[in-house]
């Protein structure tokens, strides 16, 4: 399985993200898409951190001219508020503030906070516009959707009636769209991240001074897959947008895992420390064989009302809006009453639609949603095989379990086609699923 694995230590952002893709391998040719939708341009350069080469990707305004630091273009009025964004146009964002003080960002000339403000409908409009492949359109929207949601948890305001900063300038969306388009160009078929380093102190904004990480980042980060870590220095080392963009593509794991490695880069920031690189640093190789790591979120409640009936048709109806799976299982309630604990396991985009559905089914008050973020799940397919049984061919599907690599671990012949043969012939049904299975473990040889 190729894998791509973030190094977290040092934090990230937006522009680090894409400049350690570029440096990985990733062809800056697969940006040109937004540079057609947009009046920004992507600059791709070298810099030395430490004693480290590292790459830089500058997001410009078309014309070049300098918005960020010593500009004249960027409004100074004012700090950032602690959501990085707020319900109304302020003068600049979380991510232009962080990325001018707080190191994240290279050199001049960027486009942090140009453009318009858009609310995340016109993100998604913008989006869709650029006449993007499917599964890059699909993971820039549900990115922008984690910044817009984490920003309107923080005002208190509503995602689809709000006007975002953050969300909607061209140099968040450069950030973005252009993250999904390059981890795309790479052609990995996983992202993973080792704990990502928020930093540490204190920043000020709008409203106030707020510790690190900041409210965004904060929330960002109880929706990711990873750890998210203090320091190791104070100051910010992570922005909104690096955040949400590590939330959506990346899944966590402690340390890099065992990779044959094929490629090796390093996205810069733009501040300095003495004691380490301010680096974000990418590596795409081949992973050894394992199972799968899948996002969930588990659904309980228990009923002592509820029909046998009702239960017995549970797992079809709850499948029908998204469960992966429902277990109902006997338990003593309050008062020594006989009842049954129902578990279902759910993909966080189901959870509201499968939590209706099981309300209006069993009549329950209250369903809980428990912390589990991830199983860890076999290949699955279904392969057919054919038994001869007193002269005469039967054909049986099987289920084959494999790890990431497909090497199978595991076969096992489906019941319902044992059961019709057995029916049919007279023979065992274990006798039948022995036979099927051995067949197919036969034909792979």
């Amino acid at each position: 399985m190729q894998t791509l694995a973030f190094d977290g230590r040092t934090g990230a952002s937006g522009d680090m993200i894409l400049a350690a893709l570029v440096a990985a391998g990733a062809d800056p040719e697969a940006l040109t898409p937004v540079e057609a939708a947009l009046p920004v341009e992507y600059r791709v350069g070298t810099t030395t951190k430490n004693g480290i080469e590292a790459t830089t990707v500058d997001v410009l305004i078309e014309d070049g001219e300098e918005v960020n630091g010593d500009g004249d273009t960027r409004d100074n009025g004012g700090k950032d508020d602690p959501g990085g964004a707020h319900e109304h146009e302020h003068d600049h964002s979380h991510e232009q503030e962080a990325a001018h003080e707080r190191g994240h960002g290279h050199g001049h000339d960027h486009a942090e906070g140009a453009g318009p403000t858009r609310t995340y409908a016109a993100c998604r409009d913008v989006v869709a516009d650029m006449g993007l492949p499917g599964a890059v359109e699909a993971d820039a929207v549900a990115t922008f959707r984690l910044l817009g949601e984490a920003e309107a948890r923080v005002h208190g305001t509503d995602l689809d009636a709000t006007a975002f900063h953050e969300v909607g300038a061209d140099d968040a969306i450069a950030d973005i769209v252009g993250a999904a388009l390059l981890v795309d160009d790479l052609g990995v078929d996983r992202v993973v991240t080792t704990p990502v380093a928020a930093g540490g102190g204190e920043v000020s904004m709008a409203h106030g001074t707020y510790p690190v990480p900041t409210p965004a980042v904060a929330y960002i980060a109880a929706e990711a897959d990873w750890e998210l870590l203090g320091g190791p220095m104070e100051t910010e080392l992570l922005t909104p947008t690096g955040a949400a963009i590590l939330a959506r593509f990346a899944d966590g794991v402690a340390s890099l895992p065992p990779l044959s490695v094929r490629a090796v880069g390093y996205g810069a920031g733009r501040k300095s420390f003495p004691d380490r690189p301010n680096v974000l640093r990418a590596t795409v190789g081949e992973a050894s064989g394992g199972l799968a790591r899948d996002g969930i979120r588990v659904l309980e409640t228990t009923v002592d009302d509820v029909t046998p009936e009702t239960l017995g048709g549970l797992q079809e109806r709850l499948a029908e809006v998204g469960a992966r799976d429902v277990a109902i299982v006997p338990t003593t309630m309050k008062k020594s009453r006989p009842g049954h604990l129902v578990r279902v396991v759910v993909k966080p985009d189901d959870v509201e639609r499968v939590a209706r559905r099981l309300a209006a089914e069993t009549g329950t008050l209250g369903i809980r949603e428990t912390a589990t973020t991830h199983r860890w799940i076999a290949e699955r397919s279904i392969e057919r095989v054919t038994v001869e049984l007193g002269g005469e061919a039967h054909e049986i599907a099987v289920k084959v379990a494999s790890d990431d690599t497909g090497a199978v671990y595991d076969v096992s012949a489906e019941y319902d086609d044992c059961a019709s043969i057995a029916a049919e012939t007279g023979r065992p049904i274990r006798e039948i699923r022995r036979r099927a299975e051995a067949a197919y473990r036969e034909q792979r040889e």
